[in-house]
């Protein structure tokens, strides 16, 4: 279960706490880094921008939580990328306005070879999984878990709609927490009504398909509002309440 008492906020430049970091039930399992901290050898850990300290114990993560609208890719992170051209071995796509392209190998997708690989057209939507981060080389993304090979829900995202939020509201998402713990409530309260899909980009991106464009629109629209007023649970319970009397399932 996610730490959830402590949320103590940190500065750029200064090291974090052991006492702070997360407890994994093996303790052999390496404490993974996201965003705004890193490692300074041989035993520091240093947060890297300001924001409040979330960690996970069962993933054992850490990283640091802000509202800032740019995002800085990571090695593992989820995100919604566009394509911008293909050429013979890869793809070119975007995950954020006005940030450098990045790229997709014609064959990193689940079971496919030469002959059965993708056709993304230019426009095309992808969720994809962040393989390699290079400061002097394009940052390389993959459509399937290196861990196991499978596509676990990756690959093109076809229909639905795109709407953008913040970095935190994408991991608030991302986390799958309980309401109590900061999770979306909205969410479950609306799925008792409605069919909808969704996948969220830790670049601020969230693709919805829900069963009508009407309900695709109220959905995205109600976690934009969540995560611009940060609504708390019972404000959550009365928007929900009101959309779906807007769209006539109340």
């Amino acid at each position: 279960m996610a730490s959830s008492t402590a949320k103590p906020f940190v500065f750029p430049g200064l090291p974090i706490s052991q006492s702070l970091l997360p407890i994994p039930a093996d303790p052999k399992r390496s404490l993974k880094l996201g965003a705004g901290v890193q490692h300074v050898p041989p035993s520091t850990i240093t947060a890297t921008s300001p924001g409040i300290l979330r960690i996970d114990d069962k993933k054992n993560v850490v990283w640091v939580e802000n509202n800032h609208r740019r995002y800085v890719s990571y090695p593992g992170d989820l995100v919604i990328a566009t394509v911008l051209r293909s050429a013979a071995e890869q793809f070119f796509l975007q995950i954020c306005p006005h940030s450098p392209t990045v790229l997709l190998n014609h064959l990193s997708f689940e079971n496919v070879s030469r002959k059965t690989r993708p056709q993304l057209n230019t426009g095309a939507t992808v969720y994809a999984r962040v393989l390699s981060v290079d400061k002097h080389l394009e940052t390389e993304l993959v459509c399937f878990n290196p861990s196991t090979g499978k596509a676990d829900g990756l690959g093109e995202l076809k229909g639905g709609m795109l709407f953008d939020i913040s970095p935190g509201m994408s991991r608030r998402l991302l986390l799958q927490k309980s309401k109590e713990q900061g999770g979306i409530a909205i969410l479950d309260i609306l799925a008792e009504k409605l069919n909808f899909e969704l996948a969220v980009g830790l670049n601020g991106r969230l693709w919805i398909d829900g069963s009508t464009v009407r309900e695709t629109m109220a959905i995205g629209k109600a976690i934009q509002e969540i995560d611009q007023g940060a609504l708390d649970i019972e404000k959550q319970r009365k928007l929900a309440g009101r959309l779906l009397r807007e769209i006539g399932k109340g």
